[in-house]
């Protein structure tokens, strides 16, 4: 009978934390779309204090074949706007088995614009996961000089 409360416990206490969860997450979609879209800035370049880099999975579609995906990439109009201009590509390479992995060096104010791309024109031949990072190269190399 001990276990039964606890399980009871349990759940109640699961619950809360979804719904804790949950309310957080719609407060935070509901202050996004309260937001002023803005219009993205073309000639913004990636700075020290405003740069991120964006590695972007593109997982193609393995029930179709890549001539059928390509062919859907071009009518909706992918390789017009990816890469966008001012955007720098870091690297871009096919990993086999898998798809496609692009990483980009952008301006955080240029993210949405970049995810945008990807919904209206990769979405159905690809699956994406984007990954936001940002440079940390001269930190980790300070650190480690300063360690010697």
């Amino acid at each position: 009978m001990g276990r039964g409360k606890e399980s009871l416990g349990s759940l109640k206490a699961g619950s809360l934390i979804a719904a804790a969860a949950l309310a957080g997450v719609v407060s935070f979609n509901s202050g996004a779309l309260a937001q002023t879209p803005t219009a993205p800035t073309e000639n913004a370049a990636p700075t020290a204090d405003n740069a991120v880099m964006l590695t972007i999975f593109l997982k193609h579609d393995q029930s179709r074949p890549l001539s059928e995906l390509n062919a859907q990439l071009e009518k909706q109009g992918y390789y017009k706007a990816f890469p966008p201009a001012g955007i720098e590509v870091v690297s871009w390479y096919v990993m086999m088995g898998i798809g496609q992995v692009v990483t980009l060096r952008l301006p955080a104010s240029r993210l949405r614009e970049v995810n945008r791309i990807f919904e209206n024109t990769a979405w159905g031949s690809y699956r994406t996961e984007f990954y936001p990072t940002y440079d940390y190269k001269a930190i980790g190399i300070a650190n480690h000089d300063k360690a010697q």
